[in-house]
């Protein structure tokens, strides 16, 4: 993250722009719609900026920028505490020492045409350590405008930095068509209601749940269709009558990697869990899309590394629940397919707590379809196979002799050691060793692999490169379309 979105109280507070043209109009519209008393400098100044920064209550000055121009606010103010000095000498001696510590601006803009100027009054705001934005110009910018979604006191803002105006542009767009008006109410009947919730339920995690229920029921119906004072009415007895859900789990298929691929059920659920108990096989981006204040526990295993034995992770997954929170179990892939899903549902079923399952795109059909190998092809295979290529005992436990079929596709995951001996098998049972094979390491993501070759070369091929789990082993004729279908690069 290269900036900090914060959002600022500017009522009655003193904001200089520099410039007085369109560009400094459009700023102008935003400073004075959040309450800012508005100073313009420049040469020359359009009529309606003026008027403008005279209603706020601030100053126009018909002059080119010069650094004097940041203290002309606190001169003002000093002439005002000299025109109403009476006989206070100690409480205009704590006004000097104010001002003379203080900057005489919270925000200053530079949006004039000419770069040196712009730049010129960065430097000047710098020095007195005065946030500065200089329009259209990042290197010259403390803060950035975002663009803003306005449903006041709700407020969504786009920011990319400086990097895509328009692009940030097109989002509000976009977002303005899926934010309803009534949101602004919504969050505006939450702020009356706030103190009282906040001393009915004290404790925070808690009062988060009331307040995600009460938006999602018959209350914020209420209020989204403006039957405010109805609103009104039912909320004493609504958080009179309230008792804390109990507990439950959501075991989530994360997918391959690409985060684009999440269903938009696991991305609700995600947010709005207390806790998240995440394995090795979540990729970064997609543990991004959480909720920020939920606890985040890790449980990833590798090979001969569990930081937790399944049995604990079952058990770690009831004890969070019976303690009244949301628990998402978030598990690469689909939980059910080589994810060991269907063991901790089972304990959390014996255990009598509540669960969700939300399926998730398998890396066989995520890292096929990335690799631009189809699993099945009329011409190829009629038939798939998901396998486990993981050792146990040395060698991979496979009924080898079922594998070898010319027209079968055959997907074994998490064989990446055992490649070796999983080639020697099948040519040992009779599959011929020109077979394709493609094995593909961190899938859909952009550090995307792929080797490809044959079943007497393939492990000879992946050992002179570094491939790095997690991958995905793929044997068949389907394999040769690669050439021809690849996409993904």
């Amino acid at each position: 993250m290269d900036v900090l979105p914060i959002a600022l109280k500017l009522q009655q507070q003193p904001v200089l722009i520099v410039g007085g043209g369109s560009i400094a109009l459009r700023k102008a519209r935003l400073l004075v719609s959040a309450g800012a008393r508005l100073d313009i400098v420049a040469p020359a100044i359009l009529p309606e900026l003026r008027i403008m920064a005279e209603a706020s209550g601030g100053q126009c000055w018909l002059q080119p920028y010069s650094v004097t121009c940041l203290e002309q606010r606190a001169n003002l103010q000093e002439q005002v505490n000299q025109e109403n000095q009476t006989n206070q000498e100690s409480q205009q001696q704590q006004t000097g020492q104010d001002r003379q510590g203080q900057p005489a601006y919270r925000l200053v803009i530079a949006a004039t045409d000419q770069p040196a100027v712009n730049r010129q009054v960065f430097e000047d705001c710098e020095a007195r350590w005065i946030l500065v934005n200089s329009v259209d110009d990042p290197p010259n910018c403390r803060f950035i405008v975002p663009a803003i979604i306005d449903r006041s006191p709700l407020l969504v803002s786009v920011v990319t930095n400086g990097q895509a105006p328009v692009l940030a542009r097109q989002l509000r767009t976009r977002i303005e068509s899926l934010v309803p008006q009534s949101l602004g109410d919504l969050a505006r009947f939450s702020g009356e209601w706030r103190q009282a919730v906040k001393q009915a339920i004290p404790e925070p995690d808690t009062r988060r749940i009331f307040w995600e229920e009460l938006y999602a029921g018959r209350i914020g119906e209420m209020v989204r269709s403006g039957r405010m004072q109805q609103a009104s009415d039912a909320m004493p007895q609504q958080i009179q009558d309230w008792q804390q859900p109990a507990g439950e789990v959501y075991l989530v298929g994360a997918g391959p990697g690409d985060p684009d691929l999440l269903t938009f059920k696991a991305l609700r659920l995600m947010q709005q869990a207390d806790v998240v108990v995440y394995d090795r096989l979540v990729s970064p981006p997609i543990l991004e899309l959480v909720r920020r204040d939920a606890e985040r526990i890790y449980v990833g295993k590798a090979r001969a590394d569990h930081t937790l034995p399944q049995q604990d992770i079952n058990e770690l997954l009831v004890t969070l629940a019976q303690q009244g929170k949301r628990v998402c179990r978030l598990k690469g892939g689909d939980p059910f397919i080589f994810g060991r899903g269907g063991e901790e549902i089972e304990t959390l079923a014996a255990a009598g707590v509540s669960f969700q399952v939300v399926p998730g795109i398998t890396a066989a059909s995520g890292c096929s379809a990335y690799a631009g190998i189809p699993l099945t092809h009329r011409d190829y295979a009629q038939s798939v196979r998901f396998l486990t290529g993981h050792l146990k005992a040395g060698s991979p436990a496979l009924p080898w002799p079922e594998l070898v079929h010319e027209r079968q596709t055959l997907v074994l995951y998490m064989g990446l050691i055992g490649l070796p001996h999983i080639c020697q098998s099948l040519i040992a049972h009779g599959q011929r060793p020109d077979m394709p094979v493609a094995l593909i390491s961190k899938g859909t993501l952009p550090q995307q692999q792929v080797v490809t070759g044959t079943l007497a070369d393939i492990a000879a091929r992946v050992d002179s490169q570094q491939i790095a789990a997690p991958t995905l082993i793929i044997i068949g004729e389907v394999v040769k379309l690669r050439d021809q279908l690849k996409w993904f690069n």
